[in-house]
């Protein structure tokens, strides 16, 4: 008997491993070859290829498509609606399955409700994607992303609260919730503990 949980409406291939107290709600479809982590939840109509890693804890609101070559590590956050491709110049007469381009998100990204990430990029840990963002390159850890094209405007802490930082040069903050100490230095921010 299965671990998780998985709606009667919900699709899931046989092959595809998901983890201890994972939900999987209305609607959704789990390709077989995906691997799916523990504690995750999968929101009504939610689409997971075969090609897809995603980490423990990651939360996957309603109407995400998780495309092969898209990969998520522990306690991301996507978005309602948002969007991954995972083909840079698509045509529906030319095949390019041959062409997928890997997409990673790393530990515990926010990506907000309609953004949108063009693939082939690396989103950084803790980095956060305001709503209605198009990400077309690499976010460096704890960035705050928004605008289309997407431009840094800021900082973020672990807790997801924006740090009182300039976007470049050095400097130095405390998350307001937790305490934990941030440093910017040569353009990269760093948690201290």
């Amino acid at each position: 008997m299965a671990d998780y949980q998985v709606h009667p409406s919900a699709i899931v291939d046989d092959g595809a491993v998901i983890g201890a107290g994972s939900r999987v709600w209305h609607f959704v479809h789990v390709c077989a070859g995906a691997n799916i982590g523990k504690g995750v939840s999968l929101g009504q109509n939610v689409f997971v290829g075969n090609k897809v890693t995603i980490g423990d804890k990651c939360k996957i609101q309603n109407n995400v498509s998780v495309y092969d070559n898209v990969h998520l590590e522990e306690g991301v956050f996507c978005g309602p609606s948002m969007v991954f491709t995972n083909v840079y110049n698509p045509r529906s007469l030319i095949e390019r399955k041959d062409e997928y381009r890997d997409t990673l998100v790393k530990k515990g990204a926010t990506l907000g409700a309609n953004c949108t990430i063009v693939c082939g990029v690396t989103i950084g840990e803790f980095a956060f994607v305001g709503a209605g963002a198009v990400i077309n390159k690499d976010v460096p850890a704890y960035a705050l992303m928004v605008g289309v094209p997407a431009k840094q405007v800021g900082w973020m802490s672990e807790f997801g609260e924006r740090l009182n930082l300039p976007l470049s040069g050095e400097g130095e903050a405390l998350c307001q919730h937790t305490g934990a100490r941030y440093v910017l230095k040569n353009n990269t921010l760093s948690k201290v503990s």
